[in-house]
């Protein structure tokens, strides 16, 4: 279990969490957050900035900025029947699901403070297993996350290693 707080220095990378909902409901008033990380040794989202630069006839040089197209690899899950995100990732890899069947939400907390709450984020991402099996070992499920929108920022408290999100209040 990650230790959810910070002492002092460089942030421990057990201090960026992320979490999936494991309903995968269009609607989740309660979600069920799975905690990212087992037998994974590397894990980043690559924002993959889409930037774009022209020239014109007079050799100006401008920089059009389209945003981020966000997205994360988890190159290492093993499947364990009765895991609620095997189940899931089971049933969309075996089915060969798409759009809103393989939608769920995203929860990124990092613990940046002594104390909580902790700055979060909510957003809806698209789930899509890219292969499964591989070497002995273990049946491997690796999968890709792409950002699909609704980020919601707010904050997170942790209750016996459970994650409760707050949505934060417009000023």
């Amino acid at each position: 279990m990650p230790d959810y707080s910070y002492k002092s220095g460089k942030l421990n990378r057990s201090h960026l969490l992320h979490y999936l909902d494991t309903t995968f409901a269009a609607v989740a008033s309660s979600p069920s957050w799975y905690l990212l990380g087992k037998d994974v040794e590397d894990a980043s989202v690559a924002l993959n900035p889409d930037t774009s630069t022209k020239k014109n006839i007079l050799d100006e040089a401008t920089v059009e900025d389209n945003g981020y197209e966000p997205e994360f690899d988890l190159d290492t899950f093993y499947a364990k029947p009765g895991d609620a995100l095997y189940e899931k990732l089971k049933d969309i890899m075996m089915n060969r699901l798409t759009g809103d069947a393989c939608k769920t939400s995203v929860l990124e907390v990092i613990v940046d403070k002594t104390t909580g709450a902790y700055d979060a984020l909510t957003e809806d991402v698209i789930v899509k297993p890219q292969s499964y099996g591989g070497p002995q070992g273990g049946v491997n499920i690796p999968f890709n996350c792409t950002f699909a929108g609704n980020r919601v920022k707010g904050s997170v408290t942790f209750a016996a290693g459970v994650p409760t999100f707050a949505k934060a209040t417009e000023e």
